[in-house]
């Protein structure tokens, strides 16, 4: 499967996540290509992990027997638009695309026909600890097990059955590395507040984040029962648990991630 060749269009922090998972998990820099409307970013990737790169997106989709398409929702449509016009033989390869928001039937009505997948990968991607939705259109068994494939150095992917799952993995992964960064900034400020430097309260905290999610992957126990083996009643961590109960924690994650939803549901109505 590493023979074949995958073009990226557009270069950005997405992009480079799944290239640099590739390429860490053994596949050939020479048969990976990205191109981008501007140099620096090409650059910085050429230097980085030794991939071909290219100014012209037409250049890219004809060396290519899969194309990514990495660019952001609202340029989409003129990009496929474009390809197809550039380089119409790029309807009959594999297609594979990290927007957010957009249906499949968006790019049927840009591109044809296509074999598609759509793919929502997360930031810890680049530490292959990430979380990748897939959404196949048109596919074969080869196709799905070649895109797997090139996952593979991500993480952990997860094929989706409905394409509306999409925008449920999006507010489940593709937006959570977030919310967990906003969770740990809060508590290293207080930390800060409490005397410790930037540096350790930093570290502390990430550990701590580290040992958590490492402790409920290796368990059986749900969170909540995990949560409770640390909860004396009456204790410590039972009074800072409670605070967060009674300051409506749970409705709180609920509404954040359904707004995530939403959001990816009114950018496919909006383009």
């Amino acid at each position: 499967m590493n023979d074949n060749r995958v073009a990226f269009i557009g270069a950005g922090n997405m992009a480079r996540c799944v290239i640099a998972a590739m390429v860490k998990a053994g596949y050939p820099a020479e048969n990976i290509m990205a191109a981008n409307r501007s140099q620096p970013k090409l650059t910085e990737l050429a230097k980085d992990y030794g991939i071909a790169t290219t100014l012209d997106n037409a250049a890219a989709a004809d060396w290519a027997d899969v194309i990514v398409l990495a660019v952001k929702p609202q340029m989409m449509q003129d990009v496929c638009s474009a390809l197809l016009e550039q380089a119409p033989q790029c309807q009959d390869k594999m297609f594979v695309t990290l927007a957010a928001g957009l249906p499949v039937a968006h790019y049927e009505n840009w591109l044809g026909n296509i074999k598609l997948v759509r793919a929502m990968p997360n930031t810890p991607s680049l530490v292959a600890l990430g979380v990748t939705g897939l959404f196949p259109s048109r596919c074969s068994n080869y196709e799905k097990a070649f895109v797997d494939h090139m996952f593979q150095g991500t993480g952990m992917t997860v094929w989706l059955n409905e394409e509306h799952e999409i925008n449920h993995i999006i507010a489940v992964t593709g937006s959570s590395p977030a919310y967990f960064f906003y969770f740990m900034q809060s508590m290293q400020q207080k930390a800060e507040q409490l005397g410790f430097s930037a540096e350790q309260a930093k570290a502390m905290v990430a550990q701590t984040a580290l040992g958590a999610a490492t402790m409920a992957l290796q368990s059986d126990l749900s969170f909540a029962q995990l949560r409770a083996q640390v909860t004396s009643k009456g204790g410590t961590t039972h009074e800072a648990v409670s605070t967060f109960a009674n300051n409506g924690l749970e409705e709180m994650v609920a509404k954040a991630m359904q707004a995530a939803i939403d959001r990816a549901q009114a950018m496919a109505k909006s383009i």
